[in-house]
Parts: structure tokens; C-alpha cells; sequence
């Protein structure tokens, strides 16, 4: 079954290869989406692909790169959507 989820990630996020480990992540689970920095210092994740794989990602999100600090996660369900990639925006 497929699923999309947005987070919200805050923290020490942006500065640290966020956006672009959580690419690798994403892309090595099959899943498409993109990553991009919001003005508040928060990390934005868009993940769609197979249920499972979608929560492995989230597992991976709680921690991030080695340089990330991940204070809290907001996750939310999304209406389905059709990425051709996982993108950094």
C-alpha cells in the first residue's frame, strides 16, 4: 500500500546536509518527494512510495546526519501524490 507523509522537522536542521542525506535516504527506500528549508529553520520532508518504506524514512528523520540535532517531528497523512524523483527544493 502507498502512502505520503509530510514532516516538519526542527532543530539544529538546516546548515548540517539535511536536505541531501535525507535524499540519499529516500531515494535508496524507492521513494519520491522532495526536502526544502522554510524560513523558520525548520526542515520540510514530502515522502510518498510504500507504506513501510515511507516509515523507515521517518525512522531515519528522528535522527538525520551525524551533524543534525532533531529536537521534534510533525507528521502528517497527505492525499497521494505523484513525484517522478525524491528532490532537494
Amino acid at each position: 500500500m502507498n502512502r505520503c507523509r509530510r514532516y516538519l522537522i526542527s532543530g539544529h536542521v538546516q546548515g548540517v546536509a539535511f536536505r541531501a542525506t535525507t535524499q540519499d535516504a529516500a531515494r535508496g527506500l524507492g521513494l519520491t518527494g522532495f526536502a526544502r528549508n522554510l524560513n523558520d529553520g525548520r526542515v520540510e520532508v514530502v515522502a510518498c512510495g510504500e507504506s513501510q518504506r515511507v516509515k523507515q524514512l521517518e525512522s531515519w528523520l528522528r535522527q538525520g546526519p551525524h551533524w543534525a540535532r532533531v529536537e521534534k517531528i510533525v507528521a502528517e497523512e497527505m492525499v497521494e501524490q505523484n513525484f517522478d524523483d525524491f528532490e532537494i527544493c
